[in-house]
């Protein structure tokens, strides 16, 4: 079998973050997304991924990514040229799948259990396509199933103004060579793509067997920046290593599950977990709150910080004020001339400068 992760995209909802950045590349717990998605098929025993990638920031992604070398994996690039659906990046990646099972995982979700036990089942059984449901508050914003009692699948439809049922799919899919057919007998939708669940309705509707499961635990697309809050928080809250690898003074306090990278220098600090600060850090005279995650060679001082995420290189000085709830982007400067107890909530993309006043 093989994984199929699609990486493209313009991330319009995470701008201005994403003017710079694929947002696949954007750090959960100081760990790119997409290295869940990888991670989570080498887990299921899948070591020939294909990984799709758009022609503005495909170059970063193979960068940061490589070759499969680091997990002891091969990777293929393929390149969407336009994000025109799900369904027609499988058809891109036509001469890499073959007539090959795969797996499609969407780069940026993160699924508490992984995929193996899908994987297995999948492989066990005799269906044609395998997809993953859960049960949404806002199922029009993603594909919606429609089950009957049995849980046999009725139809499904893609972002319906109307949803038929709160069951959302989740964004990994399991199939066999079918599917190709199946994508050669669609039309593009009225948004002008070639929706899987298009494809997937045309398997049902051609008697093919399209199996599912209703996922339970947690399930995260991270598309806007409170959805990559959250994420962070639900991963750094089952984060369970834990390390001091860098050097602390007398006057610092840590407390709770907290990570420090190789050094890293904290002086007059208070850090609860569960947070995790990168290496070659700098913090002085500052608070770390739960749920926070600071990414290499940040450097902060006189500022208080929760619940945020910090990437690589950010600089927070003589701030005297506190962050909450916040995305900062690489390489970003902020500093503040006033000394008036204010919370800011911010979203800044790379390379800013920011002066608060």
């Amino acid at each position: 079998m093989k994984g199929l992760i699609l990486s493209g995209g313009k991330g319009t909802r995470m701008r201005p973050i994403t003017h710079t950045a694929a947002k696949q590349l954007l750090p959960v717990a100081n760990k790119p997304i997409l290295f869940y998605a990888v991670e989570a098929l080498i887990a299921a025993g899948i070591s020939d991924l294909g990984i799709i990638i758009s022609p503005e920031t495909g170059p970063d992604v193979r960068a940061v990514v490589g070759d499969g070398t680091r997990w002891g994996i091969k990777i293929t690039y393929i390149v969407q040229d336009e994000p025109k659906g799900l369904a027609h990046a499988v058809k891109t990646a036509r001469p890499f799948l073959q007539d090959d099972p795969f797996v499609m995982y969407l780069g940026d979700n993160l699924i508490k259990d992984g995929v193996g036990p899908l994987v297995t089942r999948f492989n066990q059984g005799k269906a044609d396509a395998f997809i993953l449901l859960r049960e949404v508050a806002n199922p029009s914003s993603f594909g919606v199933a429609q089950l009957d009692a049995s849980g046999r699948i009725l139809c499904l439809e893609e972002k319906p103004a109307k949803p038929k049922s709160n069951l959302a799919l989740v964004g990994v899919y399991l199939f066999n060579k079918n599917i190709h057919k199946a994508i050669d007998e669609i039309q593009p939708s009225r948004r002008g793509e070639l929706e899987i669940t298009d494809a997937i309705q045309r398997l049902i509707d051609t008697k093919f067997h399209v199996d599912s499961h209703i996922l339970t635990s947690w399930w995260l697309d991270t598309g806007k920046k409170d959805d990559m809050l959250e994420a962070n928080r639900v991963v750094l809250d089952e984060m369970t290593e834990v390390a001091m690898e860098g050097q602390i003074d007398e006057a610092t306090r840590i407390s709770g599950r907290v990570h420090i990278g190789k050094g890293s220098i904290l002086k007059n600090c208070i850090v609860r977990g569960p947070a995790v600060i990168g290496k070659d850090c700098q913090l002085e005279d500052s608070y770390v709150g739960p749920f926070t995650s600071i990414g290499d060679g940040a450097r902060v001082s006189h500022a208080e910080i929760e619940h945020s995420i910090l990437r690589e290189n950010t600089q927070i000085r003589d701030y005297h004020g506190r962050i909450v709830d916040s995305l900062i982007g690489v390489n970003v400067e902020l500093t503040r001339s006033q000394t008036k107890p204010v919370a800011y909530r911010l979203m800044l993309g790379d390379d800013s400068k920011v002066e608060v006043v």
